[in-house]
């Protein structure tokens, strides 16, 4: 997403060194590109956690590109604040994200395809665009986002499991459109939270809100 701030702490880099030695002959050994989801709630570190990956995987000489669940909203995000104000029902993964254009994006990259086209979100325009993404010589295609444990064709799944007030400092620091402590955005974390409950027992690698790495294989 256009406007996005990332902040790569070493907890991140961490967690990346211990996943990435654990799968990297799974990735070399497979014939189609891997694709690797991280999950988690608002705030949790999923965008870091991925360009850490993304960054030990270039490491071991492999080359990844990283999709982020928050260009595949159905509205910008001013705009789907205000739907959410207005719709109680508009929240969730089957209302507010395209997962089918995700789920496709994934699909024709482990197919083999050299390029995708993708939505890409500019937030402070509050307006989605379209980009392509060139995939030549990529080999790992990470999606990250609230529910990509819920994406088809997936390899290893990783969700951190730090909840909406564990992760309030960093909202708070990322000063998204001023949302953090909005009471009526810290309800929707809390319900966000309740959908996602069960999503950590479909990881293959748990991230804990201390940022240590539990293999769940």
């Amino acid at each position: 997403m256009k406007g996005d701030i990332l902040v790569i702490e070493e907890y991140h880099q961490r967690a990346a060194r211990e996943i990435v030695p654990q799968i990297i002959e799974r990735v070399r050994g497979k014939n189609a590109r891997y694709i690797i989801t991280v999950a988690g709630e608002s705030g949790s570190g999923k965008s870091e956690t991925s360009q850490a990956l993304a960054n030990e995987l270039e490491i071991f000489g492999i080359k990844s590109v990283i999709l982020g669940q928050d260009d595949y909203f159905v509205l910008p995000p001013r705009s789907n604040n205000a739907k959410r104000r207005e719709d109680p029902d508009w929240l969730g993964p089957h209302v507010e994200v395209k997962l089918d254009v995700l789920n496709q994006n994934l699909k024709d990259a482990m197919q083999g395809k050299n390029e995708i086209k993708k939505p890409l979100v500019d937030y402070d325009a509050n307006r989605i665009d379209e980009e392509t993404i060139c995939l030549e010589g990529v080999k790992v295609v990470i999606a990250e986002g609230t529910y990509t444990s819920l994406l088809k064709n997936v390899d290893t799944r990783i969700f951190i499991s730090r909840n909406w007030l564990d992760t309030l400092e960093h909202r708070q620091k990322r000063n998204r459109g001023n949302e953090a402590g909005d009471p009526f955005i810290e309800q929707i974390l809390a319900t966000e939270h309740k959908i996602i409950a069960g999503h950590r027992q479909l990881a293959d690698f748990l991230i804990t809100d201390e940022y240590d790495v539990a293999n769940m294989n």
